[in-house]
């Protein structure tokens, strides 16, 4: 991160030394900064409702006025638009949440990013913000050239960065899912029209303001839908949300004539936990327990917390077949995890680890012990009591219960049973 910072700074300070003229562009970086401010300040009024329903993070959009500074003006001002812009947003919608250190790291990958961009159509020979843009296809070129260039530069350093901070991360964690990526695009793209309704006459970005607008509303409503769907302590779906998709999921399998498999997981003495350590350590041990689990499974599969101790995990394309099935192995290496995970509390008697943790865990396959996800689950949950009979921080498969009759689901344990030894 120091590197970063440090290239930026150094950077900066080259292309403010060799500018000439600091009346070309003011105008410029003026429009966009104040436009990028009021985008802020209109962004937050309408996130303080939604923050009274849930807390997510804000929208940034940003990249709007720092890529099109990055195409109009000249480097110097493009950078300065960037920190103005950037700094603000900080100051106005994550100064709780994003440290000083993380919004600086974040601030110098833009930086970055739009002197690279800026190189990028200064190389091709574009028009500025003073100027008309010409006729012909260079334009374009330059804009989408720019447009790679910036998303790459902003995005793989801050993937570098996750990389090297958490080795475990998974290609999602440091990739960012397809969507978000292909959000930023969008914004970028909002950007290059953004600056060229600025080049041609700066009257025209009251075109921009409503697909931005529309956006950023339709980004508020899936972070609402995240929010709904999400278990908040362990940031797994909930149990209704599981289903859903685990439906969904299922019939896709049985178009294709596929298999998948079902893993229920239940940490044992969870009770102990909360008695001697208290609430807040088994909440922190969930979420210790719900990280080994995204970290062991693929990220297709689907993950969730279906209450209290218990998780279950939907595994497309696994049969569970044969004693040394891959289903198997996947849930022995959970097991294995979870017998060596420790979790490092800070109460206000002095640290606290909290260890000697195991979870019980049962298996079941679909189409092969159930037609639908409810029978599926049945099996995989009688299997899981089997594994708790057998003595806890025990796998169990279906194959290991009394074969029952095609399509008739085992029944379902007594409410009184569970978490009994």
């Amino acid at each position: 991160m120091l590197l970063v910072e440090l290239t930026a700074l150094a950077l900066v300070a080259l292309h403010v030394t060799r500018t000439t003229s600091w009346a070309e562009g003011s105008v410029g970086l003026v429009v966009l900064c104040l436009l990028g401010v009021a985008h802020t300040e209109i962004a937050v009024g309408v996130e303080r409702m939604r923050r009274r329903v849930t807390e997510t993070p804000h929208v940034d959009l940003s990249s709007v006025w720092t890529f099109a500074g990055a195409l109009l003006l000249p480097t110097s001002y493009a950078v300065l638009t960037a920190v103005v812009v950037h700094g603000h947003l900080w100051w106005r919608a994550w100064r709780p949440r994003v440290p000083a250190y993380r919004q600086l790291f974040s601030t110098a990958t833009v930086v970055l990013a739009c002197i690279a961009a800026s190189t990028v159509v200064g190389s091709i020979g574009t028009g500025d913000f003073s100027g008309e843009l010409s006729e012909g296809p260079m334009e374009l070129v330059a804009l989408v050239l720019a447009l790679l260039v910036y998303t790459t530069v902003n995005s793989g350093l801050i993937a570098g960065a996750i990389a090297v901070s958490n080795p475990q991360a998974t290609t999602v964690q440091v990739l960012g899912h397809w969507d978000e990526n292909m959000l930023e695009v969008a914004t970028l793209c909002l950007g290059g029209l953004t600056a060229v309704a600025l080049a041609i006459n700066p009257w025209l970005i009251v075109l921009v303001l409503p697909p931005l607008l529309v956006l950023h509303r339709a980004v508020l409503v899936r972070q609402l839908e995240e929010a709904a769907s999400t278990d908040g302590k362990t940031g797994l779906l909930n149990a209704a949300a599981w289903h859903a998709e685990a439906e969904r999921e299922l019939r896709r399998t049985a178009r294709t004539g596929g298999s998948a498999a079902v893993l229920i997981l239940d940490l044992d003495h969870f009770k102990a936990v909360n008695d001697h350590h208290g609430h807040l350590a088994g909440d922190e041990v969930l979420t210790s327990l719900a990280s080994v689990l995204r970290s062991e499974v693929r990220d297709k599969d689907l993950v969730g917390r279906f209450g209290g101790e218990e998780f279950v995990i939907l595994l497309p394309g696994l049969d569970g077949d044969g004693e040394h099935s891959e289903l198997r192995a996947v849930a022995e290496r959970i097991r294995r995890r979870v017998a060596g995970l420790t979790v490092e509390l800070a109460t206000a008697d002095g640290p606290l680890t909290v260890r000697d943790l195991s979870v019980s865990v049962g298996g079941a396959t679909f189409p092969h012990d159930g037609a639908d996800l409810r029978q599926v689950l049945s099996v995989a949950d009688a299997a899981l009591y089997a594994a708790k009979r057998a003595g806890r921080n025990v796998v169990r498969m279906s194959l290991h219960l009394p074969r029952q009759r095609p399509g008739v689901p085992f029944d379902e344990p007594p409410a009184a049973s569970r978490g009994s030894p």
